[in-house]
């Protein structure tokens, strides 16, 4: 406990890098059952490896190789669905804007009444995409015509989340997908999600080639920073934070 204090977030602020244990720091009543670690990792100028642990030895290089590589995904990724969509690969990518990436590693300790407690509870991500990497014990669910589905745990796999920006710029085409961590009693959970948002300042709306007279804009503009305050100050509780934006 001592090494997790000397890492800790800062308990006044929500969404700070370091070590914590709750999504919502200013709220007593949602409380999640995991320790996590968050990782500040790109652009580079926000990037400080001497805040992240020192051991293993090799951590922080490890950590910064992939960032780097996570983010180059996560444009390929961008780019397919700007061609699914019909437009210009680098469309979707060009409306988030320079990349701000943030790496959460979350544990989640075996839980006595794994019937009662939610290791994560179910919510959208905020930002663009989502890279999400699991071990072999498993507990990521997905929401899917009402019903919770487990994504069972696959070596060497990448789970893709697309998150509510991305449902923003394609005009609901593409779903943020909503998702939660399911614990246990017997077994411990590792996993590493690497979040690509916008920047706090960036202005988010349906890409202007997908909005037309026959098709007109279903969400009102955001600007992305004002999206996050809103999301931290009313909770997560599934989509109801894009949905709010709903015209």
């Amino acid at each position: 406990m001592d090494e997790k204090l000397a890492y800790a977030c800062d308990p006044s602020s929500s969404a700070t890098e370091g070590y914590g244990s709750r999504m919502l720091e200013n709220d007593d009543s949602v409380l999640d059952w995991r320790d996590y670690f968050d990782h500040h990792t790109l652009p580079l100028s926000r990037r400080d490896p001497s805040r992240w642990p020192s051991s293993p030895p090799d951590y922080r290089q490890v950590m910064a190789e992939y960032s780097d590589r996570m983010g180059l995904l996560a444009k390929q990724l961008l780019g397919l669905i700007s061609e699914s969509l019909g437009l210009p690969t680098s469309c979707i990518e060009r409306w988030v804007g320079e990349f701000y990436q943030n790496i959460t590693i979350s544990y989640y300790p075996p839980c006595p009444q794994p019937d009662v407690t939610l290791g994560l509870q179910a919510h959208s991500d905020m930002g663009a995409i989502t890279l999400l990497i699991q071990d072999d014990v498993g507990g990521l669910q997905v929401l899917k015509d009402r019903e919770w589905i487990t994504v069972e745990p696959l070596s060497n796999a990448i789970v893709v989340l697309l998150a509510d920006q991305t449902e923003i710029m394609t005009n609901g085409i593409y779903r943020s997908a909503e998702h939660r961590a399911i614990t246990n009693a017997s077994r411990a959970r590792l996993s590493i999600a690497t979040f690509h948002d916008p920047s706090k300042a960036r202005k988010i709306s349906p890409v202007s080639e997908l909005v037309s007279d026959s098709s007109p804009p279903r969400y009102r503009e955001v600007v992305y920073g004002d999206y996050v305050s809103s999301w931290y100050t009313k909770g997560p509780e599934g989509k109801r934070n894009v949905d709010a934006l709903l015209l």
